[in-house]
């Protein structure tokens, strides 16, 4: 459960590139602690280039650079599968808060004639790419370096399940995972309050780097704790995918932003399964005293909360041009504050 932890762990991941098996196995082990008692942990070992992430922001600083006009012509509401730039103002969390940021979304760049997006898919397609060099290959680049990352987590996290390093490779075929690229303009006269409102991610878990501190986590204790960037290392955190395959012994903790004054750039990459994947609690989860959650189509899930949360979304579905999936849930279904929820058994 998530527990009154007072700082976020750190979990070298680099044995999961390797063959030593019992580095493995302990690799392993840290990964089920972390997500079962924290719900974060910082990712070391992952092997990128930081070359590769230099060339991804210096390509979103020239983009956020651009005037409204020329961002507004890649509007993410111009898009049939939620890809493109988000303005200020566009997203709505708890307490019908508007966040002081802008962002591009993207995801993996399926070609047009890609038969999901033909009968369409809410979330499979191809990119918005701005007209501005060399953007879409540094950010693609990063993009398939980090999916790349989350695929070797994903298996770290199936052996703390007790699973084979492989048990989900098969659900990976040509999921939705959505990279953001987030802007917080400098603002001087900021208050130390929050700038996105409390929530839990949708997906499996995400990969996030930022350039400056103001990410704050829940724990048990129902304080907010900071988790500052480290030099190199990501910053990964259990989605409500995860929580739901383990029927919450893994903790989908609730976050926020904080507002600061600094300018800072964050680039969440929210790692997801197949969109048809039906996730159903494992058995060895479900207990009398803890009995199994309504299960949910990953895709569906991921689109029904997204869909809660973007105006031009939330005006599609007024307008009744856009109806949500039945398995829609509510945004503040999944995550422990306080410390809910089930220990992890062996």
């Amino acid at each position: 459960m998530n527990k009154a932890f007072s700082a976020v762990p750190v979990v070298d991941i680099s044995p999961l590139y390797g063959t030593d098996a019992t580095a493995i196995a302990q690799t392993a082990m840290a990964l089920k602690t972390a997500a079962s008692e924290v719900g974060f942990l910082y990712v070391t070992g992952h092997g990128l280039n930081a070359a590769r992430f230099d060339a991804m922001l210096a390509a979103t600083k020239n983009f956020f650079a651009l005037p409204l006009d020329k961002k507004m012509q890649v509007y993410i509401g111009n898009s049939r599968n939620h890809r493109g730039y988000v303005p200020e103002g566009e997203e709505i969390f708890t307490m019908g808060t508007k966040d002081a940021k802008e962002a591009y979304d993207l995801s993996r760049d399926l070609p047009a004639d890609d038969p999901d997006y033909r009968a369409g898919n809410p979330l499979l397609g191809p990119n918005q790419w701005p007209d501005l060099p060399d953007f879409a290959e540094a950010v693609a680049a990063y993009y398939d370096a980090t999916v790349k990352i989350g695929r070797v987590l994903l298996r770290g996290f199936a052996l703390a399940l007790g699973e084979p390093m492989d048990a989900f490779d098969a659900l990976l075929t040509k999921p939705p995972s959505q990279l953001r690229l987030i802007h917080y303009p400098h603002d001087p006269e900021a208050e130390d309050k929050p700038g996105i409102g409390a929530h839990t991610d949708y997906e499996c878990f995400t990969l996030l780097r930022a350039t400056a501190p103001g990410l704050e986590v829940r724990n048990g204790a129902g304080d907010w704790i900071d988790v500052p960037p480290l030099p190199d290392a990501y910053v990964a955190n259990i989605g409500d995918m995860l929580e739901l395959w383990t029927n919450g012994a893994f903790v989908a903790t609730t976050h926020r932003v904080r507002k600061v004054s600094e300018e800072r750039y964050s680039f969440p990459l929210f790692f997801s399964l197949d969109y048809d994947t039906r996730i159903v609690p494992m058995p060895r989860f479900v207990t009398a005293q803890n009995p199994a959650r309504p299960a949910l189509v990953a895709g569906e899930h991921l689109f029904a909360q997204t869909a809660k949360t973007f105006a031009y979304l939330l005006e599609r579905i007024k307008r009744g041009k856009l109806k949500l999936p039945e398995c829609a849930v509510g945004l503040q279904s999944f995550g422990h504050s306080k410390g809910e929820g089930p220990p992890l058994t062996p």
